[in-house]
């Protein structure tokens, strides 16, 4: 018996997104739905040969990795995961396979991160969440929202999914500047947009869009130096991942004024604990890692998933990392 335990299933919904049966009898799958902790993990999924995991949502160290002595194939949605040692696994010869997205793209969910950054951005601006309190207090129009019209979007990022950003910031008549470590002229001029240095971009722009990879290179890249060269007025989203932008740093430039408002989706810990610093901030819009989620998205990635644990039964294994 092949026994799979699929991770991190939120919204109960794995199940209905594959045809899992038609692995056979021979294949368990067991969904968890709820986060498990870090101290848990070894001794939970002890003896499960093969992983499910949901993109990033939890963390597989080495030391638990090593604990794991019957695990034979990982699967990670998408084609990547900065969250497990897949080097570690690869060279232990367990199986490490990724899915990929209708079409052969491997960005799961863009069109679902952008809308999220344009309702981050559309919340923060005019400021939906505090005013919606509000008049459930009894009180009505606290202050003026801004208009986004005229206003200058900053992208800090020009990959896919920052370039998507561009064509709704310029239906809303928005200036779109941008900057990257890696930006090259060329790439800003093929996009329609004006390439800044950094320091240009943090203090240009009404809001601040983060659209990088998490790296080394990248994490921390926003820290309260770089905050406090922006504008009071100035928004910053981040639908990225929450690293990159120093998380203290944020949570002190919003309690001071520095900056107006945040709109994030990504956080540094995820579930984002209730008693986080962040949770207590009128001026901080909080989703919980949207940016990928989407129904048709899900779908194609559980399938995928299905071939992949088909295909390792097989002993042919496909989309293989590593």
């Amino acid at each position: 018996m092949l026994k799979v335990a699929v991770l991190d299933d939120y919204q109960r919904r794995a199940r209905e997104f594959a045809d899992w049966d038609s692995l056979g009898e021979d294949v368990e799958v067991v969904f968890f739905h709820e986060p498990i902790a870090q101290d848990d993990l070894a001794a939970t999924l002890d003896g499960y040969q093969v992983l499910v995991l949901m993109r990033e949502r939890t963390v597989f160290r080495r030391a638990v990795l090593e604990r794991l002595e019957h695990l034979e194939l990982l699967i990670t949605t998408g084609m990547g995961n900065a969250s497990v040692d897949i080097a570690y696994l690869v060279d232990r010869g367990v199986v490490v396979s990724g899915t990929g997205m209708a079409g052969g793209s491997s960005t799961p969910g863009l069109p679902s991160t952008v809308e999220v950054a344009w309702a981050l951005i559309l919340a923060t601006s005019k400021r939906v969440t505090i005013e919606d309190r509000a008049i459930r207090a009894g009180a009505w129009q606290l202050d003026f929202p801004f208009n986004l019209a005229g206003a200058t979007l900053g992208l800090a990022g020009l990959g896919r999914l920052g370039a998507a950003m561009v064509a709704p910031a310029r239906a809303f008549g928005m200036e779109v500047i941008a900057w990257s470590q890696n930006l090259t002229a060329e790439r800003a001029a093929e996009v329609g947009v004006r390439q800044v240095s950094k320091t240009e971009l943090l203090s240009g722009s009404d809001v601040l869009s983060v659209h990088l990879v998490l790296s080394d290179r990248t994490r921390g890249l926003f820290g309260a130096a770089d905050l406090a060269l922006m504008k009071s007025s100035a928004v910053l989203v981040n639908t990225s991942r929450g690293p990159i932008v120093d998380e203290p740093a944020l949570i002190a430039a919003l309690r001071s004024g520095t900056i107006a408002a945040a709109g994030l989706d990504v956080f540094d810990v995820e579930p984002l604990p209730p008693d986080d610093a962040l949770c207590s901030l009128d001026n901080a819009v909080l989703l919980p890692h949207l940016g990928y989620v989407s129904e048709p998205g899900f779908r194609v990635m559980y399938e995928q998933v299905v071939e992949d644990i088909a295909a390792f039964v097989r002993g042919l294994p496909i989309r293989v990392l590593g």
